[in-house]
């Protein structure tokens, strides 16, 4: 017989196979060929078969199966996210949860990554204990509103909408003072009092709506930044908004809000007039304890004595009149001993009552008084003009934690609460404003149409033609006599008939599509 392989001692092709043991040897050398794959058969047709071997693998097979395999590596992912997220505690919930959703499947790929990290939102949210998506998002290498999906898809399975707790910011930030790095240093006490602190004006805000609507991770960086500034505590907004994975730009725009509500808080102070954004930390404890106060008091209670003001004046006048004092030595030597002996001796502080014109007379004197003491000392040396400047925080213990917003409420009993000032969400201040905006473009939109489409009419209402005020940027190709392309889009929507109220909801491309370029007139 002959083959397409040569021998491998005489290179030959004729071959002949051995009758006796059935091997391949060559018909020239009589060499055996190693090249045979032959398989003998012992024992004729029923005897023991060879065994097929594919290349790649030994013996029978894998040990493990495929199911086994997947599992295997789900669970190991499913711890590898937990230990990420400081969840460990938390994996035999999510891995519990995880397989009710796949009915013991598990799976593979990057959507399971997902279902993973959207279960242990889940774990938490029910805990009342929530995380925040960003991080379970960083975590778990998807984008937010992918992670977003898989919860409600999560949420509508185990079917949770009807007692599904609502966000914890609160939770978010005790969890953030306490897992920041930016706190580190600081010591424990401190940490204890901005905790308090933190907690209360949340809160506060909580009541102001300034988390209406918002996410709630910059309000919650926006807060601590407060905090810290109160407590001398010098923390960056930019590295604490990169920790918690909240835009800066965000956290920003929430801080100025938080400043712009604290001022118009701080008008019920006699000074309020004085209070702006820049010198609100300075006014804050005396704010504060007000708000603490005020939370603290009956409905209906009045308060009119000094210790219920949360000034202790005794204290300050004490501080002010303590004989190592350079302010004391200013007023003893300054002062005539006819004005000191016309001052009014206060022989009961607690009993005195004091009304908010009087208290804001008072603190006239003092600045009057303070400015007229740095003139007449302007000659002396620096190291006692900086003797006679003094912190009245220092002197004065302001915060006490006392009140129940220091401490987690629940959104109706937060509400109940009284801190002296109410605002409403600045969302829907801005979208007011907005609305009345368009209302005034409308307006003048309808007169110039009607001056085009009627001059006659239109000349007796030429001189009552409103010019609205509004803050438009006038850029160069924008505005073109007092007209933007705002004013455009509201003309064409009118004479194509839209309504104005919807005019006024602001939703130009939509009212666009649906009756200006589908109607066929355009």
């Amino acid at each position: 017989m002959s083959s397409s392989r040569a021998c491998s001692v005489c290179n030959k092709t004729s071959f002949s196979r051995d009758e006796f043991t059935g091997q391949l040897a060559c018909s020239t050398c009589g060499a055996i060929q190693p090249f045979d794959q032959f398989d003998a058969q012992i024992g004729g047709l029923t005897g023991v078969q060879g065994t097929f071997i594919n290349l790649g693998t030994t013996g029978s097979g894998s040990v493990y199966t495929y199911r086994e395999r997947k599992h295997f590596a789900a669970n190991s992912l499913i711890d590898e996210l937990a230990s990420r997220l400081g969840l460990t505690s938390k994996s035999m919930e999510i891995r519990s949860m995880v397989s009710d959703i796949t009915e013991g499947e598990f799976g593979q790929g990057n959507w399971f990554s997902v279902l993973i990290g959207s279960c242990a939102y889940v774990v938490m949210r029910k805990e009342d204990k929530p995380l925040p998506m960003a991080e379970v998002a960083s975590a778990v290498g998807c984008d937010v509103y992918e992670l977003g999906r898989m919860i409600l898809r999560v949420v509508d399975f185990l079917d949770l909408r009807s007692d599904f707790p609502e966000f914890d910011i609160v939770h978010s930030l005790e969890r953030t003072l306490k897992n920041s790095h930016c706190f580190e240093d600081v010591d424990g006490d401190t940490l204890g009092t901005m905790k308090k602190q933190g907690v209360f004006l949340i809160q506060c805000a909580v009541k102001w709506s300034l988390s209406t609507g918002r996410r709630p991770l910059p309000l919650v960086v926006a807060v601590l930044v407060f905090v810290a500034e109160l407590n001398q505590v010098e923390v960056k907004i930019e590295e604490l908004a990169s920790e918690v994975h909240a835009v800066v730009s965000t956290c920003r725009a929430r801080y100025k809000e938080l400043l712009e509500t604290l001022v118009k808080a701080a008008q019920v102070l006699p000074w309020g007039k004085d209070v702006t954004t820049k010198n609100i930390v300075s006014n804050a404890p005396f704010l504060i304890q007000y708000m603490e106060k005020k939370s603290m008091a009956r409905p209906g209670e009045k308060r009119k004595s000094l210790d219920e003001l949360g000034l202790d004046m005794k204290e300050v006048v004490k501080e002010c009149l303590r004989q190592n004092n350079a302010y004391t030595e200013y007023r003893t030597d300054g002062m005539s001993a006819q004005s000191d002996v016309e001052r009014p001796v206060i022989e009961d502080m607690n009993r005195m009552e004091i009304s908010p014109e009087c208290l804001s007379m008072m603190y006239k004197e003092f600045l009057n008084e303070n400015s007229s003491a740095n003139n007449s000392r302007r000659g002396e040396n620096a190291e006692k003009r900086s003797m006679f400047k003094f912190d009245l925080r220092d002197c004065w213990q302001w915060w006490e934690g006392k009140s129940e917003l220091s401490k987690k409420l629940l959104l109706k009993q937060l509400l109940e609460k009284d801190i002296g000032v109410d605002a409403m969400p600045p969302s829907f201040v801005a979208g007011q404003v907005r609305c009345r905006m368009r209302r005034e473009r409308i307006n003048a939109a309808k007169l110039r149409i009607k001056k085009i489409t009627h001059p006659l009419d239109a000349n007796g209402t030429a001189n009552r033609e409103v010019n609205p005020e509004r803050k438009s940027k006038k850029r160069r190709g924008m505005v073109v006599d007092d007209v933007d392309w705002e004013d455009l889009i509201i003309e064409t929507l009118i004479i194509h008939g839209v309504k104005e109220e919807e005019i006024e909801k602001g939703h130009y491309n939509t009212l666009l599509d649906l009756h200006v370029f589908s109607s066929g007139t355009a």
